[in-house]
């Protein structure tokens, strides 16, 4: 690795790719609309890099973007030019160990991904530890930056935040190291604990925020067809239980409710004795057998709350599929060779319950199941995060979802780019949907003895059912209610699995057309549900339907002083001209359509 005659690698910007170490082939691929080897926002990422020559560099871009090769690509540029003499990478996770050894191995950096302590091996360039790891042993790790002029990936750094004594140890252990190379995927931590070596900015607001020097956003991979376009599916229905105090309760997933029974639905519905996870899973399969029409080797995944609830749902698509399904456990020795297994396969499913966020990678996967509790916008986006890695022009990721506010918050949040608050200001009384979430990767991680979400009140799930409640994509939502395996939700199953993104919304146009024409014809005594189309029917949690009543009677109490009419009077013309009951009854997309209403009544008169 000879520095090249007259070059200095403080200014050097040559193409990345002339590099010794790199195989002809690395990355392998060459996604639309990249230059050279490597995809677009690597090479201006590299470009970024080798222009300011940084101790510390901090690169966000989305889950499926290519970090990895990256990291690697600038490893071996650093290697070659002498800047570094040896490769620490922190991962998070034993299996991610070793996929970082394998994908340094292809392109002739060596990283020892089973080192403990001692001397390393003098035909490695380095070694792969996890941030535990670190943590127990900051010293030992400090040392050997010490001695030799040393490049740190931390990758997914906000595991440095986990606890104060990991960032401890990262921040003692890599001090000295001559470079620093910091990824992250996902969100950032919605505590206040700080980063260790990443840069914090404030702002107007006097909030300090996080500062990447490289941003590739899902938004953008999806214009540069770098990640797949995801499509979620959620489902409502009639959900059951009994409480501690022996009151059978019975409620409708997706109708406004106390945070409480929000949880117990949700958990009613994910209860594999119920029929709403069994329908869920036969249509999650069936989207699959699409998918594979057109990627044969598609797979999906199920994201379970606890091992005992991903035994019972495995036994579940047994039966659906008449093929077993591979179970990822927390505890299992085996996990990380059978995700590899599951990778190299043509099985259709896999369940997992902690290995859900980082530790899977398995490129084939284009349908998943998000049948858990955990309600973290920062796991959410990890599960996500597994079905976008896109292989050819075209794919599709499918998520099914249970028809729940927050769940599908994120979901229409899916292109918001976040950076990690330091300070977090105040709002009196409000709640903060990113508030203080002190086990926030600990929930993605640790092993989980009951499902995650609200506080976990006692009860007991009684029955359930599903309906197909709404299509989210690209923001916007689509579709009516259907009952599992009629005709207008296999419009939705049946989207082809190969499709541009634009091709997706004009499809998914046309099925809602199509749905709410069919709806028109059927005789009254037919209409057994909610007859209307995604988006007037919000979603909303009950104390947004009680903002949207008391902004309604507002708006009501307003025009009576215009009109000198009685409240009772402008009701009852609304619900004339509306439609619907009365505001107590009414739906959050009645309420609105009242007020644009009233509103538009106010303006006429001024």
């Amino acid at each position: 690795m000879a520095r090249e005659a007259g070059r200095d690698p403080a200014t050097a910007t040559e193409t990345v790719t002339t590099s010794t170490h790199l195989s002809p082939a690395f990355p392998g691929r060459a996604p639309w609309g990249t230059a050279g080897k490597l995809r677009a926002w690597q090479q201006a990422a590299m470009d970024a890099y080798l222009e300011q020559q940084p101790r510390d560099f901090l690169a966000v871009a989305t889950p499926g973007a290519g970090k990895t090769t990256f990291a690697l690509t600038l490893t071996s540029w650093l290697l070659h030019h002498h800047v570094v003499q040896q490769v620490t990478v922190v991962a998070p996770t034993e299996h991610l160990k070793k996929q970082w050894a394998e994908a340094a191995a292809r392109i002739g950096v060596k990283l020892d991904p089973e080192y403990s302590s001692g001397p390393v091996g003098r035909e490695y360039h380095g070694i792969v530890v996890t941030y535990a790891g670190v943590g127990v042993r900051p010293m030992l790790h400090r040392n050997r930056s010490e001695q030799r002029k040393t490049l740190v990936i931390l990758d997914e750094i906000h595991h440095a935040g986990d606890s104060r004594s990991w960032g401890e140890a990262v921040l003692e252990a890599f001090e000295p190291a001559t470079r620093r190379l910091a990824l992250t995927g996902t969100p950032f931590r919605s505590d206040t604990n700080p980063i260790p070596f990443v840069e914090y900015v404030e702002g107007n607001d006097g909030v300090r925020r996080s500062r990447a020097d490289y941003t590739y956003g899902y938004g953008t991979a999806l214009q540069d067809g770098v990640v797949r376009p995801v499509i979620f599916l959620s489902y409502s229905g009639n959900m059951r239980w009994r409480t501690k105090a022996g009151d059978e309760i019975e409620a409708k997933l997706g109708e406004p409710m106390t945070k409480d029974a929000v949880s117990q639905a949700w958990r009613t519905a994910l209860d594999a004795r119920g029929e709403w996870v069994p329908a869920v899973l036969r249509a999650a399969d069936q989207r699959l057998g699409e998918v594979r029409r057109a990627v044969p080797d598609a797979g999906g995944l199920v994201i379970a709350g606890d091992q005992d609830t991903a035994r019972e749902y495995a036994k579940l698509l047994r039966e659906i599929t008449g093929h077993p399904a591979v179970v990822v456990l927390s505890d299992d020795t085996g996990a990380s060779q059978r995700i590899e297994d599951f990778r190299h396969s043509q099985d259709r499913w896999m369940v997992a319950v902690r290995m859900v966020s980082e530790g899977v990678d398995v490129p084939r996967l284009a349908v998943g199941v998000y049948a858990t509790t955990v309600s973290t916008p920062l796991f959410f986006a990890q599960a996500v995060g597994r079905f976008v890695r896109s292989r050819r022009r075209g794919e599709t990721a499918s998520v099914f979802l249970p028809t729940v506010p927050t769940l599908l918050t994120y979901a229409h949040e899916m292109e918001v780019e976040r950076d990690h608050v330091l300070d977090k200001p105040t709002k009196g009384g409000e709640e903060d949907p990113y508030a203080v979430e002190e086990e926030l990767l600990a929930e993605a991680e640790r092993e989980q003895s009951e499902p995650d979400g609200e506080e976990q009140l006692p009860f007991e799930a009684l029955e359930s059912d599903a309906v197909f409640d709404r299509v989210t994509y690209d923001g916007a939502e689509f579709g009516m209610q259907a009952h599992p395996g009629s005709e207008e939700e296999q419009d939705y199953l049946g989207i082809p699995g190969l499709l541009e993104p634009d091709q997706v919304q004009q499809l998914l146009q046309k099925r809602q057309a199509r749905q709410i024409s069919h709806s028109r014809k059927k005789p009254d005594t037919e209409v057994d549900l909610l007859e209307l189309p995604a988006d007037r029917r919000p979603v909303v949690t009950h104390k947004e339907l009680m903002e949207l009543r008391r902004e309604l009677n507002s708006l009501v109490g307003a025009y009576v002083h215009q009109s000198g009419k009685p409240h009772g009077v402008i009701h009852n013309e609304l619900r004339r001209v509306c439609g619907g009951p009365p505001s107590a009854e009414a739906t959050a997309g009645q309420l609105r359509q009242r007020i644009d209403k009233v509103r538009e009544w106010a303006t006429r008169m001024r």
